[in-house]
């Protein structure tokens, strides 16, 4: 919760303690209308609604972008269309094209600078982490929704989307983790 939205909602407890104890509602609105209160509880939740619109927006053309990538070749290494990428060189590049954040560059550091989320709160957008090479976070991928993922999986291969179900991807998954929303959230602005 916001510590906007705590402020308001401590402003709105003491108030209604201090406010007077008549039997007529209409007192109680002339009070809580002079306190301006509902003002400040309309502007608190149309931020919210604002962010929350925003993210949803964020993750969407993230999603969008990188479907784009399909058939991409992946490239050990890689970290453009031009030349192929690898799996956190994809993930970085979308970040960076479509969110303005620049990620670390492999994946475990990836993982270690975003935030850990249960694979319950997957959300489009969020990195979903595997141990492909016998170390944790050792591959990354985006989460599209659906229990799929897209991902530059290997030498050989293309961009793809892929179900997390499959029994490879699921005895393979290490976990779930969130980027920041801003930059001032752990990770770094793109130059």
């Amino acid at each position: 919760m916001s510590r906007w939205l705590c402020t308001l909602l401590l402003a709105c407890a003491t108030a209604a303690q201090a406010a007077p104890q008549a039997s007529n509602p209409d007192e109680f609105d002339r009070f809580i209308a002079d306190k301006g209160l509902m003002t400040r509880l309309e502007d608190v939740s149309h931020k919210v609604a604002d962010r929350a619109h925003n993210v949803a927006d964020r993750a969407s053309n993230l999603v969008l972008n990188a479907m784009g990538f399909l058939g991409v070749p992946y490239k050990r290494g890689g970290n453009s269309a031009d030349t192929g990428f690898d799996c956190s060189g994809f993930v970085r590049a979308m970040y960076e094209q479509t969110v303005g954040l620049l990620l670390p560059r492999r994946a475990d550091q990836q993982a270690a600078a975003t935030q850990i989320i249960d694979k319950k709160e997957l959300q489009p957008g969020d990195l979903v982490f595997f141990n492909t090479m016998r170390r944790s976070f050792s591959h990354v991928g985006i989460y599209v929704g659906d229990n799929k993922f897209i991902h530059a999986p290997r030498s050989g291969a293309e961009i793809r989307v892929e179900d997390m179900g499959v029994a490879y991807w699921a005895r393979r998954f290490n976990g779930a983790r969130r980027v920041a929303s801003s930059p001032s959230e752990d990770t770094t602005p793109a130059k």
